[in-house]
């Protein structure tokens, strides 16, 4: 064979195997984002061991409450109302957001695209300790960020509305759990990933909320 066959021959030879190498780079690039959407519904719920089911085994059931408006008296003291797996039982209220953002008991995939998810391992909203509630930063913590020192944010439930004031703007990584663990302290975490316009990053941005206010519906029934 001549030398000029080879030189002919080996082009067709290598050409399927280039094409195969650009559409293997093509479909990575592309896989980039939903495995990094992926990972970030993994990783988001900081602690809870229901995050990939509820309670038994009869899976999830999503809850959608309304959260009225209350105009009976309140107390500075009361009863919660635990919510069930899956619930939704909040509404976080403040100037940097948009839109009241709904916040659901529990951690799962579903629930973070309806709203902000609160692992079942911190507290309920209005009783003592570190309540963590984190949500997507391309949805319902978009403006997290946003937040400053001093900002009121409210927390209204169907057993009473929980005001707070931000104390402290927080930033960590993922492996480091020193904000979302369990306190003695009451307070408030939220908190999301970090924005990086490359895909998922193990930083976390939030704020600390202290309590300012609690005032516990005395007409509360409880739900069935």
């Amino acid at each position: 064979m001549s030398t000029k066959k080879k030189n002919t021959i080996i082009p067709h030879i290598a050409a399927p195997f280039f094409i195969a190498a650009i559409c293997a780079a093509v479909v990575s690039v592309a896989l980039i984002k939903p495995y990094d959407k992926l990972k970030m519904y993994a990783d988001i719920a900081f602690m809870d061991k229901l995050k990939t089911d509820p309670s038994d085994d009869s899976g999830l059931v999503i809850r959608d409450n309304d959260i009225a408006a209350h105009t009976g008296d309140t107390s500075e003291t009361g009863e919660v109302v635990r919510p069930k797996f899956g619930e939704m039982y909040a509404l976080i209220k403040c100037d940097a957001f948009d839109v009241d953002v709904p916040v659901y008991w529990g951690s799962q995939s579903e629930l973070l695209e309806k709203g902000a998810c609160q692992s079942s391992g911190s507290v309920v909203i209005g009783t003592e300790g570190n309540a963590v509630i984190s949500a997507h930063v391309d949805t319902f913590f978009a403006n997290l960020s946003k937040l400053k020192k001093d900002d009121v944010i409210t927390v209204s439930t169907n057993y009473g509305e929980f005001t707070y004031k931000v104390t402290e703007l927080i930033t960590f990584n993922a492996a480091d759990r020193k904000y979302v663990v369990p306190s003695t302290e009451t307070k408030l975490t939220l908190y999301t990933c970090k924005r990086d316009i490359l895909g998922n990053t193990d930083q976390r941005v939030g704020v600390i909320c202290a309590p300012v206010k609690s005032a516990f519906y005395t007409d509360v029934k409880e739900a069935e």
